[in-house]
């Protein structure tokens, strides 16, 4: 009987998959994974150590070259196959996202719908590793280039979206013909077991893909400097992903980092204020605010200010906190206790320095209600912090140019909004603002698998997508044919 049809096995206890074989950890090492919820134990997961990282990276590196010379038909057909296997186990997999991350049915069917779409997207770059005809000054000679892929691409994914992330980071790896190694958030084992499992039963070859799950601050430094590892793909805070980018310059890999945002919405006095005021409601309290391209900080043009204040607290207010397998459910519990507790100092930093709570600010067990503030300034937390939690600022502009000035006012440039019916306005909006996506009349939180996505500044480095992935994970090589001019 299959792991997968074990089900109630599988979701108590989960393993490493390296050298295309499920097992714990040595030393027989574990970790407690807990539900949201009510922080009781949902799992048990291996606790990977130096030497899993060692066997993982070996395993990919010894099957990369076999695995370069899959055909692309043999990948395309294996991605497509998982996608239609993610949708027939889409209950499933709504059920661990609920219980492990805290996900409403709403979201969690919303991620699914996005990973098979990233799935089937990824699937057609298969057949882009190719190359192209270069011109030539030599007379009767040919000039080829060609694409490779680079080898063994390692990925290290977040707790909020495991799915998405997991998909994007392996899917494309394995799309160009790289095995890839994983290290999931040690808060979303379950998810990444899972879909090591859908791929294996998708036709991937085993050595292909390898999990390792346990804590980043113990492995994490192991599998980006390991040798053996050409690339790495890291989504999570920007501290630890400056982190990741230093061993990776030392190491002389190629990194790609998503990490994160305070990212601005703009409101004019032009805008529609229903379209406004629904793009911050689901753009700041979707998933109860833990979504980097969350829009935290809200700006209005001061002749509507407290309009659109009155109304999203009105709105606000309505969000349900019910039932997570309600439909109708929005704010869920936040991801652990020291997440907590982390935005229960930055509220309360705020307020001590003279910030003032419009609504929400109380807890119900690990539940916040959405919570806006008017009156923050540059000398609070939560101006400079990402708060990753259902709360959200709101302040006044004049004027264009200072709706700009405070929109820019971060290190972060992930993704900005402006709402204004005013085309000029709103272009220059998009130019001059330093973020590196910009959407207009539309909620911060947008995806699509063909964009380049990724933010500038301590938002990242680099872009994820098909395109952009295709140049991250394969490297050119020339070769001539016929004689060069004297």
């Amino acid at each position: 009987m299959s792991n997968w049809q074990r089900r109630e096995f599988f979701m108590q206890r989960v393993g490493h998959w390296i050298n295309g074989t499920l097992r714990p950890a040595t030393q027989s090492s574990s970790f407690e994974v807990r539900n949201p919820l009510d922080d009781s134990v949902y799992a048990i997961a291996a606790r990977g150590d130096l030497s899993d990282v060692a066997d993982a990276a070996g395993s990919a590196s010894e099957f990369a070259a076999e695995y370069a010379r899959s055909t692309p038909s043999d990948r395309e057909q294996w991605l497509i196959t998982a996608a239609g296997l993610l949708q027939q186990r889409a209950d499933a997999f709504s059920e661990v996202l609920i219980d492990e991350i805290g996900s409403s049915i709403s979201k969690a069917r919303m991620e699914i719908g996005i990973a098979v779409r990233n799935l089937t997207a990824t699937a057609a770059m298969a057949r882009q590793v190719g190359g192209k005809i270069y011109p030539t000054d030599g007379i009767g000679r040919w000039s080829l280039g060609f694409r490779k892929p680079i080898g063994v691409v390692a990925g290290i994914t977040p707790f909020n979206v495991p799915l998405i992330k997991g998909v994007k980071h392996s899917s494309m790896a394995l799309a160009t013909g790289n095995p890839f190694v994983w290290l999931p958030s040690d808060q979303a084992p379950v998810t990444a077991s899972m879909l090591t499992q859908l791929y294996c039963d998708a036709g991937v070859p085993p050595n292909a893909l390898q999990l390792v799950l346990g804590h980043g601050v113990e492995i994490g430094d192991a599998l980006v400097t390991d040798p053996r590892v050409a690339a790495v793909g890291f989504t999570g805070s920007h501290r630890v992903g400056r982190h990741v980018q230093r061993l990776c310059g030392e190491n002389g890999k190629r990194v790609t980092l998503e990490l994160g945002g305070i990212n601005p919405l703009v409101v004019w006095e032009d805008a529609n204020m229903e379209a406004a005021v629904k793009a911050a409601l689901l753009g700041g309290f979707l998933y109860q605010g833990q979504i980097c391209m969350a829009s935290s900080r809200v700006i209005v043009h001061r002749s509507r200010h407290d309009e659109f204040v009155k109304r999203l607290c009105g709105a606000a207010r309505g969000l349900p906190m019910g039932d997570l397998r309600d439909p109708t459910t929005v704010i869920g519990p936040i991801i652990s206790e020291k997440q907590r507790q982390r935005i229960r100092e930055l509220v309360a930093d705020a307020t001590q320095k003279g910030a003032r709570i419009f609504c929400g600010g109380r807890w119900h067990e690990n539940k916040l209600e959405p919570t806006v503030l008017c009156g923050v300034t540059d000398d609070m937390r939560l101006h400079a912090e990402e708060v990753f939690g259902p709360v959200v600022t709101v302040s006044a502009a004049d004027d264009f140019s200072d709706a700009l000035s405070q929109a820019n006012a971060t290190p972060f440039g992930l993704v900005a909004s402006v709402f204004t019916e005013n085309l000029d306005l709103a272009m220059r909006f998009a130019d001059q603002i330093d973020a590196g996506m910009v959407h207009i009349n539309a909620m911060t939180i947008q995806q699509e698998p063909q964009v380049p996505f990724g933010g500038n500044g301590e938002s990242g480095f680099g872009r994820e997508g098909l395109e952009t992935g295709l140049d991250d994970m394969t490297q050119w090589k020339w070769v001539t044919l016929g004689p060069s001019n004297p």
